[in-house]
């Protein structure tokens, strides 16, 4: 008698996986039993995080420390990934960075440690990755934006151009790769409790910010998250109230998106 050869686990990438969305994003995909590949800077932080994956659920955790703002850090990655011989089933580009406040009070490196991370380095993890997917004709990539994707955002400038940048690129993408067996989603959550959001706090205080009602919790955006990317959806807003504001803002004049944006931002320095 035949023994059927037993079923192989998918593999997920995680960038960002040390804290916030996309630690909550790595317990959801290890809770359904996908292998995982946890990237971010800080190693202690996901050795840790990979104890305890690996102990509430047996899955495979393969922990690299990378800085995704060094340039060729993507490819470094990819070679990383290939000495070890995995084979990556699903992208998750949740490594990110905000910074809150006036454009021209902001240091030059910043502004490019956040274009560096947010859409440059999410753009070459896409293009490298996808190659093997496109060639076995499957894979699903998650690109984590934003609700700050669909609008220009006065005081977070750089960071909701970035997140509009990764909103563009998944739409875009999802179409030329149709037919391939590869599906892109775009992830994008408002304001969640997360270390991002504490940092603007630290440096600005609440005043200014959403009313805790509007704020989300991490693991349910991750679920989300999850859900959408398995079902292949384009774009998914995570939360009803975003949902609400998304659409609202879509049927605003350019104008009026700036003027209430920048009134809200100025509150909020």
């Amino acid at each position: 008698m035949s023994r059927s050869r037993p079923r192989k686990k998918s593999t997920a990438l995680i960038t960002g996986a040390s804290a916030g969305i996309g630690r909550e994003l790595a317990k959801v995909f290890a809770e359904h039993e996908h292998d995982l590949v946890l990237v971010a800077r800080s190693k202690n932080k996901l050795e840790a995080l990979a104890r305890e994956l690996r102990a509430d659920h047996g899955v495979r955790v393969t922990v690299i420390a990378k800085d995704l703002t060094e340039t060729g850090a993507a490819r470094s990655l990819l070679t990383s990934v290939r000495r070890r011989k995995i084979e990556v089933d699903i992208l998750v580009n949740d490594a990110g960075i905000i910074e809150h406040g006036e454009f021209m009070k902001m240091k030059p490196q910043r502004l490019t440690e956040i274009i560096q991370l947010n859409a440059t380095a999410l753009t070459e993890m896409t293009r490298l990755f996808a190659e093997p997917m496109v060639a076995r004709g499957s894979g699903r990539i998650l690109n984590v934006g934003s609700a700050a994707s669909f609008q220009p955002v006065p005081y977070l400038a750089v960071y909701a151009a970035t997140k509009a940048f990764v909103l563009s690129l998944t739409e875009a993408l999802s179409e030329e790769l149709a037919e391939s067996g590869v599906t892109l989603t775009a992830l994008c959550p408002g304001f969640t409790e997360t270390p991002m959001l504490d940092h603007v706090r630290d440096a600005h205080g609440d005043t200014g910010l959403l009313p805790q009602i509007f704020i989300s919790d991490a693991e349910t955006v991750a679920r989300e998250g999850y859900r959408s990317a398995m079902r292949g959806e384009v774009v998914h807003v995570s939360g009803v109230f975003n949902q609400l504001l998304t659409t609202a803002t879509s049927l605003q004049p350019r104008w009026m998106r700036r003027a209430v944006a920048g009134f809200i931002g100025k509150r909020a320095i």
